[in-house]
């Protein structure tokens, strides 16, 4: 099953060249799921044959105009383009007052319910679940209200080894058998012992997005083990100070707390126009952790099983 991360945007606040405003889509099991709109958000879609009408849910980190300004523009092209199946929007407060403005004062409608959740940046909680996964908050601390988020795919079943099992087990008892339980008789005796015909689960992936920061090594502690990081590398670290002052990080941050996360891979982006050749800054990261690639667009990193 799959686990890929699609990069559409990569830039700052100014957009520059060929780099986009931060928007990524990440598709697990077939859900596709976005992560942040930028302007441009659209089209980076259609560049990529991605179908707007199939994203289910989207996460916007906060309200600075590069991580957002295309969404009303998406929400239009889906109502034009026929949605009727609900939307549903997860972001800081004040993002659903922005968009009832934009509505009212364009005399726009949406034929679909968009089901807006505010949600707390400042807090490292569970904000949603569905079939595929769960998703937490995780606090960035900016110059606004902005936090990141953790995916988490949910644990998986074991597997049935078909040529162990014995004949006449009923659908409810393999169905037990894939969640580690043992089958037993009427009498309570042990009937088939799980671990004669079952092997263990595929792991559970996960990908964490670290949105507009200044460094924070608590983050280290919410984000350990993951598969795929990505954190914001907006300047080089000869200007941590600027960098400090904007809230924002360096690439030598971004290498240095994934290191200390244990992470799998670490993706750096968001880069400021002032730097036309990235490699600097990629040769920066991995002198801290050595996995790191360059967020760059049109790009896709999967995750295996």
């Amino acid at each position: 099953m799959e686990f890929e991360l699609k990069i559409l945007g990569s830039a700052s606040a100014t957009p520059f060249q060929d780099r986009h405003h931060t928007a990524q889509v990440l598709t697990v099991n077939g859900t596709q799921y976005l992560i942040d709109c930028g302007e441009g958000t659209q089209r980076r879609l259609m560049e990529q044959k991605i179908r707007p009408q199939r994203l289910q849910t989207i996460f916007i980190s906060h309200l600075h105009g590069d991580h957002f300004f295309g969404l009303f523009g998406l929400l239009g092209t889906m109502n034009l383009t026929g949605r009727t199946e609900p939307l549903r929007l997860f972001g800081p407060a004040g993002l659903d007052e922005i968009l009832t403005t934009q509505f009212r004062h364009s005399h726009s409608h949406l034929n679909f319910d968009l089901e807006f959740t505010a949600v707390d940046t400042t807090r490292h909680a569970q904000i949603f679940e569905d079939k595929n996964l769960t998703v937490h908050t995780l606090p960035m601390r900016h110059r606004v209200p902005c936090c990141g988020y953790l995916f988490r795919e949910k644990p998986k079943r074991r597997r049935l080894l078909a040529d162990q099992l014995p004949e006449g087990l009923a659908p409810a008892q393999l169905a037990a058998l894939t969640l580690g339980e043992d089958v037993l008789d009427e009498a309570g005796q042990l009937l088939v012992p799980n671990a004669r015909v079952t092997t263990e689960p595929k792991r559970a992936r996960s990908y964490a997005f670290c949105s507009d920061t200044l460094y924070t090594e608590s983050l280290a502690d919410l984000v350990h083990g993951v598969d795929l990081l990505y954190h914001e590398a907006t300047f080089l670290d000869d200007m941590r100070e600027r960098a400090a002052v904007t809230h924002h990080s360096t690439a030598r941050q971004a290498g240095l707390l994934a290191r200390r996360a244990q992470v799998q891979r670490l993706l750096i982006g968001h880069f400021s126009s002032r730097y036309r050749d990235l490699e600097p800054l990629l040769a920066e990261a991995k002198t801290q952790f050595a996995w790191t690639s360059l967020a760059l667009e049109g790009l896709s990193f999967s995750v295996t099983e």
